[in-house]
């Protein structure tokens, strides 16, 4: 029998991501967009007493952020979040403490330390968005990075770098195009995007990255983010990928409630052809059975979604 998406929850209750990079940088957006809201998250404490948001801001305008506080949206309980909120103004102490919280979060199975009461008996992951604001290009990897990549031992659990706000590259861009003479406005608009693409691979962001001590798995680009009908499903897409378990895949996947294409993809992918691969390699009698057990296979990354009996149990319609 294919594991269920009961199975996995069971297992696993809960996506669990921690989010860090520097103030501003577009964090709480990417979050929203995540969970398609534009409502702020409820704070939570580790004995899940509701905290109020003044009083975290009063906190971080003091440097005295606690990392292991969790966020959540009322319309996606799956999800939980936790926020480096800019570590890098918090000095040598705050870094302390947020590099602990990864190695600590990252490797232990041992869930008498969860966070959250109900935690203890689930094996459950973390996933790090390391988020650079491309409004800040030109001084886009700060030294609170550097450590990061290089100090901070994430173990098996992988780190997607997003860089928010990339539409502001455009604006850079053009700005230079503006400056050649004799260019039409036609002319500027038509080579602004080739020419943000030669400004992202001139400043070699990624390359130096990759060649940190503890370098992150992929990274994606997400542009107008403060636009209503925009969204994440490059970065759930890329998510999904790096993680590699299925059952962890498979979680996301049923958490998640705005990409559709995303469960399309994965159906087909773990499903549809490897049960097509079977039977053309002759391993798999075909039979009703196994036609239910594609069709449930299929319907487990659908979790959101009703699925129909419409599979034939006829050979001559295969």
């Amino acid at each position: 029998m294919p594991l269920s998406t009961r199975d996995v929850r069971k297992k696993f209750r809960r996506f669990r991501i921690l989010v860090v990079g520097r103030a501003n940088a577009g964090k709480t957006t990417l979050l929203q967009k995540v969970c398609n809201t534009t409502e702020k998250p409820l704070i939570f404490d580790g004995k899940w007493n509701k905290i109020d948001a003044d009083v975290v801001k009063s906190s971080i305008d003091r440097g005295d952020h606690d990392i292991n506080n969790e966020l959540v949206f009322q319309s996606n309980l799956g999800f939980v979040f936790h926020d480096s909120c800019g570590f890098e103004a918090g000095g040598e102490d705050e870094f302390k403490k947020m590099r602990e919280f990864v190695a600590e979060r990252a490797s232990t199975r041992k869930l008498n330390e969860r966070i959250h009461a109900i935690w203890q008996a689930i094996i459950s992951m973390r996933l790090y968005l390391y988020c650079i604001p491309m409004d800040e290009y030109h001084r886009a990897i700060t030294t609170a990075e550097e450590r990061f990549f290089s100090e901070c031992d994430t173990d098996k659990v992988p780190v997607i770098v997003v860089f928010t706000k990339f539409d502001a590259l455009s604006a850079v861009a053009l700005g230079e195009l503006r400056k050649i003479r004799g260019l039409t406005r036609k002319d500027q608009f038509e080579r602004t995007p080739k020419l943000v693409e030669e400004i992202f691979a001139n400043a070699n962001i990624w390359g130096r990255l990759c060649g940190t001590r503890h370098p992150p798995k992929n990274y994606v680009r997400l542009a107008k983010m403060n636009i209503d009908d925009t969204d994440c499903g490059l970065l759930l897409e890329c998510t999904t990928g790096a993680l590699g378990d299925e059952a962890l895949q498979m979680l996301l996947i049923s958490t998640q409630q705005t990409n559709l294409g995303l469960c399309i993809t994965y159906a087909v992918k773990k499903e549809v052809m490897t049960f097509i691969k079977r039977v053309c390699k002759g391993s798999l009698q075909v039979s009703e059975d196994e036609y239910t057990l594609l069709q449930e296979g299929i319907a487990k990354w659908f979790p959101h979604t009703g699925v129909s009996n419409m599979i034939s149990t006829s050979g001559n319609d295969w």
